[in-house]
């Protein structure tokens, strides 16, 4: 039984690690601005699957490795990856039984919260963007979200992830 936990966890890990490694991923200058938010995305979906393994506690040091890496203000992605999971724990229940569609839908919104709770830390530092673009982000996210949905859920699944 141990063993199977530590497997678990490992699959879990290993995911946000994929996750932090697309999130640095070179784009070419066109598509920066529409980066999908690869860390909220994996967060959502194990927030989602096993509230009683990830959830809140998890996302703060998701979030501040993930500031370390985009060399962002310590605390600005924590901050926004504590409130994506916050809304994931209290959703939970309703996003299982949810549509796919209806399921992005979600995302979006979580997903632009996360971009609006960024967007208004760099706004105090003054580096803020002028227009709505910080929300393209949220937008590709949800196109994504389907197919996060089945990939997740398939490693989950096939490494019988409880």
């Amino acid at each position: 039984m141990v063993q199977q936990e530590a497997r678990g966890y490992w699959v879990i890990l290993v995911s946000f690690l994929v996750a932090y490694v697309l999130a640095v991923l070179p784009l070419p200058q066109w598509l920066l601005f529409a980066r999908p938010e690869w860390v909220a995305l994996t967060l959502i979906y194990w927030t989602i699957a096993l509230p009683h393994r990830v959830g809140i506690i998890t996302a703060l040091p998701l979030g501040v490795m993930l500031d370390a890496l985009e060399g962002a203000v310590l605390g600005q992605n924590a901050f926004a990856l504590v409130v994506v999971a916050l809304l994931c724990f209290t959703l939970y229940q309703r996003l299982r039984v949810f549509s796919v569609l209806q399921q992005a839908a979600v995302v979006f919104v979580i997903v632009g919260i996360n971009q609006l709770v960024c967007q208004w830390v760099q706004n105090l530092e003054g580096i803020g963007s002028p227009t709505l673009s910080f929300l393209l982000p949220a937008v590709s996210s949800a196109l994504l979200w389907p197919v996060i949905l089945h990939v997740l859920r398939r490693l989950r699944r096939h490494y019988m992830v409880t």
